[in-house]
């Protein structure tokens, strides 16, 4: 296989790039490869940035000509998955260049971005007209606002969550021998200006046909095709937004009435932090982030209740009175305060991406992440799973944050356990890796689901699904029959 490091090669891509947009400099490969989740069979070589689809495309062709494996990333750094690692020598594809946002199309709360906006400017852009982006919470501020869609992160309000692919609608795909695919809707006919003077939006994100093919792309970690752009959902800017504290020391309490506020679509925000994600969401140092965590309960359940254009003061007061009810029966005890953080502070800490330090590496500078989906009742018994895990291992149980997100509308949950470590101390790396491996290994058998499979979870996901290995290795024979794209990556590469 020709590798980058040849000078035609390098001549090549610079002729579709410029040369200002090709690098195979140490510490720009080195900010790729970096991260716990790094992979230990392949390195970036060289990375290119293209600035439209043309770019991309043209990018894709010489790879499936020279036998190169390209690599897509689009958010900076931190990294720490060990998405953006080949698996075996690659190019990155950095389409951070590629930052317009096309269209923000508020009759139709709908918008056109491409994979290089962040939610910063993504945020600031859909205010202008009153609209509201849906974040998952806190993203980093050099966060992908497209990369964070495709790979499904739960967004923090459940109740307009009405599918796993929410909010990402439509998409312009380049499939792995440069073909160019729109998905829905934005299929056609004619351009999007086309489009858009007929009256359409790009909303519909099934088709052509009976198709999904935003369902195979999502998730997939660039190795079915590259996303140039996508159309998103967007919801209301709020006229009034009040957000409500339950602290409890049982989790079972803060599930029963999560489900009940869930079952009737009340609130907005919602989601449950234990004292350590929570005070690290709200300090900056790691001696601030102890002090405050010795304040709070052991979970905190934190929920928005939100105005909009109609009747806000209405809207508002009736979904305090039902969620107050729903807290009586239960036991729950609402406030609008906690140690740290009042409706205010918490409700701008929602709306925002995370300030510097980013807030998983403010308390030791590492943070190994074992996510999954389950349901809201399962939720203790994997805290009981991982405290027990820690123990045995000499981990701190006091070093691990939990983060858990109700998604489609409360349905199910994203659980997530934050391993914080030091990174220069070699031997707490090693018990938090080893810890990271046991636990996720442990958990799957216990029934977590691993939807986004990174790194090692590809194994524990797909060695349970035979079938879907199959099924999915004959959509990369059609996609990408010469795998030019992040080959190795989830079933992909070695027979499981």
């Amino acid at each position: 296989m020709a590798t980058v490091a040849e000078s035609p090669v390098k001549k090549r891509l610079s002729d579709i790039v410029g040369s200002q947009a090709v690098s195979d400099k140490p510490d720009v490969l080195q900010s790729y490869a970096g991260g716990p989740g790094s992979a230990p069979r392949g390195k970036p070589i060289a990375t290119v940035r293209p600035r439209n689809r043309n770019e991309v495309q043209a990018i894709v062709r010489l790879a499936n000509e020279l036998g190169i494996n390209l690599v897509p990333a689009s958010s900076g750094p931190p990294r720490f998955r060990g998405g953006t690692v080949p698996c075996e020598a690659g190019v990155i594809v950095d389409l951070s260049a590629m930052d317009r946002i096309v269209r923000v199309d508020r009759l139709n709360m709908v918008a056109i971005i491409e994979p290089g906006v962040t939610f910063a400017r993504f945020k600031a852009e859909a205010e202008k007209q009153q609209l509201r982006v849906f974040m998952p919470l806190l993203p980093r501020s050099t966060k992908s606002a497209l990369a964070s869609y495709l790979d499904r992160e739960p967004i923090t309000i459940p109740k307009y969550h009405w599918d796993m692919s929410d909010p990402m609608l439509t998409a312009e795909i380049v499939f792995g021998e440069g073909d160019l695919f729109r998905t829905g809707s934005a299929a056609g006919p004619g351009s999007l200006e086309d489009q858009w003077k007929m009256g359409l939006a790009q909303k519909n994100p099934e088709g052509p046909a009976q198709t999904s093919f935003n369902r195979v792309v999502q998730g997939a970690q660039g190795t079915l095709g590259i996303v140039t752009w996508a159309s998103v959902k967007l919801g209301m800017l709020p006229e009034i937004k009040r957000c409500y504290f339950a602290q409890d020391d049982s989790l079972e309490r803060l599930v029963d009435f999560s489900y009940r506020v869930h079952r009737i679509k009340l609130a907005d925000d919602f989601l449950i932090l234990d004292r350590m994600a929570l005070a690290s969401a709200l300090a900056e140092s790691p001696d601030e982030i102890r002090a405050l965590a010795e304040k709070q309960a052991p979970y905190t359940l934190i929920y928005c209740v939100c105005g909009y254009w109609h009747f806000p003061e209405k809207r508002v007061a009736y979904q305090e009175k039902g969620i107050s009810g729903i807290a009586q029966h239960y036991g729950v005890r609402l406030t609008n305060e906690v140690p740290g953080a009042g409706s205010k502070r918490m409700s701008e800490i929602i709306d925002n991406p995370s300030s510097e330090p980013y807030w998983k590496l403010r308390l030791k500078g590492g943070v190994r992440e074992v996510f999954f989906l389950t349901t809201m009742d399962k939720t203790p018994g994997f805290i009981k799973q991982m405290e027990t895990l820690a123990e045995e291992r000499g981990f701190p149980v006091g070093d691990i944050g939990l983060y858990i997100q109700p998604v489609q509308q409360g349905r199910n949950c994203h659980m997530e356990f934050q391993i914080y470590y030091n990174p220069d101390d070699e031997p707490e790396t090693a018990r938090a890796n080893k810890l990271f491996k046991e636990a996720s290994r442990a958990m799957a058998g216990s029934g977590a689901f691993f939807s986004r499979p990174y790194g090692p979870w590809a194994d524990i996901a797909y060695s349970r699904c035979p079938d879907t290995v199959w099924m999915l290795k004959e959509i990369k024979e059609m996609l990408d029959p010469n795998r030019v794209l992040n080959r190795g990556k989830l079933c992909f590469g070695e027979e499981i």
